[in-house]
């Protein structure tokens, strides 16, 4: 996908930084989506160990038949970010890659966790990279820990289509009802959380400034660059090497204007701020949904490994098919408010705690997912796909347990996240 680039020009006021934030809505001719799916790794035999990184990467095979890019999470989370393509290419490519890093892990007696929030071992970070560092002392404990170390998540990445507007209403308006369909992380420290999706009230405990919702007053780019003018800066990048946490409570805007960081009596915070600044500055705000020059839907738990393609497909049949959209976006209109803005943050909030078991948001669910199971023939989806999808949607949807529920369940050892149906969440 193509993204946005940037010089390292000083900026001369807020207009380019609108210039930026247009460029994130780029129309485009395509309809690609490109998947980024983030593991917990543990240890088969005891899962409540930390699995080193390096133990890690040497089980993992030499090359991927996919070409699936590999990174690694601060807390040793194993990403896999597979090439951009038609649905059924990118699925088929990255579900190839995943067996093949699930056999090398296995070989070693290591498992991938399909689980949104590390339902057993305590945050620990293993990366102690210079971003990493700035950005552990600005979020501290306990809930900057656990993002960067506790948390997975699936990422879809979409096209912004001939009209980005349209999908960037979509992919807000339709986040409470995938979030709470694929909720999957109800427990911490080896008991439930108070949440379906742990790994979400995580995130909403952080800097509300770069996680909340990006306002919504139907000029998407023009609220996003005023996200991006008021968010506090995390870090001030000077090179690879330096990276200088910002703790004075600077925001972009305030950079923007007074030519430096007040306060922080930083070397690199004494110069204006760069078109470079900015473009990295952008990259540390993490909103449910983000610009990039395409879509990032950054709201949904990662999942059991039969399950990813379902919830990668049905998210991109709901805000790419047009046909599919508008049935959706009519079937969440009771959650949402009646101003503009899109859906009702106490939505949200009702969707991580509740998941499906919120009877609204259940309705939503069952038509949010009939107008996917029609959409995705239309979008070169194959009939294993689609019935993959239909299971999903009669063991979970139509029951109104999201897929969390299945993880509180009692097992036969006192284990639930070690037990049930695909082996829990291994």
């Amino acid at each position: 996908m193509i993204g946005v680039t940037a010089e390292s020009t000083p900026l001369r006021d807020a207009s380019e930084v609108a210039d930026f934030a247009r460029r994130c809505f780029q129309p485009a001719t395509s309809d690609r989506v490109g998947v980024e799916l983030e593991f917990l790794v543990f240890d088969r035999a005891e899962p409540a160990r930390h699995v080193a990184l390096a133990q890690v990467e040497g089980a993992l095979p030499a090359r991927l038949p996919g070409g699936s890019r590999v990174t690694f999470e601060p807390g040793g989370q194993l990403e896999l970010s597979g090439p951009a393509g038609p649905l059924p290419a990118a699925l088929a490519a990255l579900a190839g890659d995943v067996a093949a890093v699930r056999a090398g892990l296995r070989a070693s007696g290591l498992v991938l966790g399909g689980v949104g929030l590390d339902p057993v071992r305590p945050a620990r970070r293993q990366l102690n990279r210079p971003r990493y560092d700035a950005m552990a002392a600005y979020l501290g404990l306990p809930y900057g820990a656990l993002m960067m170390c506790s948390t997975a998540s699936i990422q879809v990445n979409l096209d912004l289509g001939a009209q980005p507007a349209i999908r960037w209403e979509r992919a807000h308006a339709l986040g409470p009802v995938l979030l709470a369909a694929f909720a999957n992380s109800p427990l911490s420290g080896g008991r439930p959380c108070g949440w379906m999706s742990g790994r979400q009230a995580v995130w909403n405990n952080l800097d509300p400034s770069r996680t909340a919702l990006v306002p919504a007053t139907g000029d998407p780019a023009a609220d996003w660059a005023e996200y991006l003018l008021d968010a506090r800066l995390m870090l001030v990048r000077e090179d690879e090497e330096r990276y200088l946490p910002v703790r004075d409570g600077s925001t972009f805007r305030d950079w923007l204007e007074r030519g430096r960081v007040a306060g922080g009596g930083m070397e690199g915070g004494a110069r204006p701020p760069t078109a470079e600044d900015l473009a990295y500055h952008a990259t540390t705000l993490f909103p449910p949904v983000r610009p990039r020059g395409w879509l990032e839907i950054r709201y949904l738990d990662a999942q059991h490994l039969s399950a990813w393609p379902v919830c990668v497909a049905v998210t991109h049949a709901l805000i790419s098919d047009d046909r599919a959209a508008d049935a959706a976006m009519a079937a969440v209109r009771p959650y949402q408010e009646p101003r503009e803005g899109g859906a009702d943050a106490e939505a949200w909030e009702r969707a991580a705690r509740c998941g499906l078991a919120d009877p609204v948001l259940r309705r939503a669910a069952e038509t949010c997912f009939r107008a996917a199971l029609e959409a995705l023939p239309r979008l070169g989806a194959g009939p294993g796909l689609v019935a993959e999808v239909a299971a999903f949607a009669d063991r979970h949807v139509t029951t109104g347990r999201s897929p969390a529920t299945d993880l509180m369940e009692p097992g036969p050892t006192g284990t639930p996240w070690l037990e049930g149906p695909n082996e829990g969440w291994l």
